[in-house]
């Protein structure tokens, strides 16, 4: 069994959408990463759909379009990421990722290109952006005030506070011309540094057991 077949075997684009850190709701759906996305609009289970922008596929056709590779190198990492093992055609014959990769000798070092470089930073801030944009969306949804009395929560104003920033932040990374990439990146790289620490100490907190009643979480 080949690499895709052995991935479309194992995976379903549910799980490969999760495992890029998309957040999917009980009813299988989640806001899509390849458009801006205020409502969830793409359907996953074994594959995925959009009703937005029309993207569909299996979980491989969402790895290859997440992270920007080809089908093959996407079916790859899938490999890699779930343990599947697959038969390796160029050796003849069958191995997990790890044991192919002990055997396999170090390979070349390439010289990245600066459209590679750039890619490759869209993609990281990308992922940092966009696991902030759901952990807002939620702040927003669960720390509502129930009444006008009612003293506001942090992580409510926080969400208030960073919301449309944010948004504008995936919408340019997604749609505008590579220049205006490129003065987003130079711009808001501080910024997106303060996300992903503001990421990380939420996540502390929850497997510390403070979770999302932390109240000692500052707004900003």
């Amino acid at each position: 069994m080949n690499v895709f077949e052995a991935v479309r075997e194992s995976v379903t684009a549910r799980r490969a959408a999760e495992a890029c850190g998309i957040k999917v709701n009980r009813s299988g759906m989640a806001c899509c990463p390849f458009h801006s996305d205020r409502h969830p609009s793409m359907k996953l289970d074994k594959r995925f759909h959009c009703f937005g922008c029309q993207a569909d596929g299996d979980a491989i056709d969402f790895a290859a379009r997440f992270y920007g590779l080809s089908k093959k190198n996407a079916a790859i990492k899938l490999a890699e990421d779930f343990g599947i093992p697959y038969d390796d055609y160029r050796r003849g014959e069958k191995n997990r990722w790890s044991e192919k990769k002990e055997r396999r000798r170090a390979p070349r070092v390439q010289k990245k290109t600066r459209e590679q470089l750039l890619e490759q930073t869209e993609r990281g801030m990308f992922r940092i952006i966009s696991d902030y944009y759901h952990l807002l969306r939620k702040w927003k949804e669960e720390y509502a005030p129930w009444s006008d009395e009612e003293e506001w929560h942090p992580l409510f104003v926080e969400a208030l506070s960073n919301l449309t920033i944010v948004e504008y932040l995936m919408d340019t990374l997604l749609n505008a011309a590579a220049e205006d990439k490129i003065d987003l990146i130079n711009d808001y790289r501080g910024k997106v540094k303060e996300y992903e620490r503001r990421l990380k100490e939420y996540r502390t907190a929850e497997i510390g057991g403070a979770g999302q009643d932390n109240r000692n979480v500052q707004s900003r």
